[in-house]
């Protein structure tokens, strides 16, 4: 009898090993309160900055807090790299406890603009944290499906937030909304207390960690999937920042209600793309969602109705879903063993870049007017567009292994 294969030992001992432990369902639950947290205030945002008398900058509520996260980056993936993957997680989730008990107490434009900046570290930390913390303890076989989870897990955090933030707003008021999104940070850090550490050669925190040198900056090794994130993330930015103006122009009162169609379509979608891009490869499944992208944003560009808007929101919604864990999943592969949170603080980086861009653009091309729709949504199209030409024409097929 000949000896078994090594890799057919490897995969027998892959599919009976325990892949998703306690450590990894108390991620998902930590993910979930900590994107609810955030994302329960954000519908209500335009209207609050309006009543400070700042409605001209709505497009700045998205774009300021992506510019702190984009910049904070390359330190959280260092830190993650050399402090602990859990440590990076707990800032991110501190940040959002402190800034959601400073919103009731802000009473001009300026100041809730600098708490924009600031509440943007939240998600420059944790996510960052999260996806290095997986990528330990998954091996990159079951790397999709488990990045699908963890999406999952945030997707719902993200589809949740929206309508409890608005119910409790129109019931209780908008500081009670605040405190209730402070809450929910504060459990996501208790959670986070029992998750044992997974970076063996931690180094003890020390302010010269926090120099960044060049070479901290970008991992060359993640450029493909961070050029399809810059792209792809650009109507993310838009739909987010215009997502309550283009509901009330076409009469949905409930600003929470596409917010909560984007996310659940995510949700649904999640763990069939990450599935599949383990056993098809990243690239087929990056061009389908790229392809859909486009789609739904030459809908939503058309819409002149309710369905229309809410079928577009849709499409998006699954479009992104499987976008995010497969370019997450794509990037872990690609990484450098050592220097898995610079490159997935790499991705980050673009992944905020293009929602900052989109959001900025966006808002200006709209200019507070639903006649500049069409204009706005089609930009969002053309660069998704490009997205599918650059991973068709351009790369190599890539396998969930590479």
């Amino acid at each position: 009898m000949s000896a078994p294969r090594a890799d057919t030992f490897f995969l027998y001992t892959l599919i009976n090993t325990k892949i998703y432990t306690p450590q990894f369902w108390l991620l998902c639950v930590s993910s979930l309160l900590f994107f609810a947290s955030f994302n329960m205030i954000i519908p209500e945002l335009p209207e609050y900055l309006t009543s400070l008398g700042g409605a001209q900058y709505k497009g700045l509520i998205i774009s300021l807090f992506t510019l702190t996260a984009m910049l904070s980056r390359p330190f959280s993936g260092k830190l993650a790299d050399k402090v602990g993957r859990v440590p990076v997680m707990m800032f991110g989730s501190t940040v959002c406890f402190i800034c959601s008990l400073i919103y009731p107490v802000l009473s001009a434009v300026s100041g809730f603009l600098l708490l924009r900046l600031v509440h943007g570290f939240s998600t420059g930390f944790t996510p960052t944290g999260q996806t290095a913390y997986l990528s330990d303890i998954i091996p990159p076989q079951r790397r999709g499906e488990a990045m699908g989870l963890l999406g999952t897990a945030g997707s719902l955090g993200m589809a949740s937030g929206p309508a409890i933030g608005g119910n409790i707003a129109n019931s209780f008021g908008l500081h009670t909304m605040f405190y209730c999104s402070s809450a929910f940070a504060l459990i996501s850090i208790v959670i986070l207390v029992g998750i044992k550490e997974t970076l063996h050669n931690r180094h003890r925190f020390h302010v010269s960690i926090l120099k960044v040198k060049r070479h901290d900056l970008f991992e060359p090794r993640v450029l493909a999937p961070c050029l399809v994130m810059v792209l792809s993330a650009y109507a993310y930015g838009a739909m987010f920042t215009l997502i309550p103006d283009l509901g009330a122009s076409v009469g949905i009162k409930n600003k929470g209600v596409l917010f909560t169609c984007l996310t659940v379509a995510s949700l649904l979608v999640r763990l069939v793309g990450g599935k599949a891009s383990d056993r098809w490869g990243r690239k087929p499944v990056l061009r389908v969602s790229t392809s859909m992208i486009a789609i739904a944003m030459f809908t939503i560009a058309m819409a002149d109705s309710v369905i229309l808007v809410i079928c577009g929101t849709l499409i998006y919604g699954f479009a992104q879903g499987a976008t995010s864990p497969t370019l997450l999943a794509w990037a872990t592969d690609l990484s450098d063993e050592h220097h898995k949170g610079r490159g997935v603080a790499s991705l980050y980086i673009c992944m905020e870049f293009g929602i900052g861009i989109g959001a900025v653009v966006s808002g200006t091309v709209y200019g507070d007017s639903p006649a500049n729709t069409f204009l706005t949504f089609m930009l969002c199209g053309l660069f998704a567009a490009l997205a599918f030409l650059y991973l068709t024409l351009y790369l190599p097929t890539v396998k969930a292994t590479s």
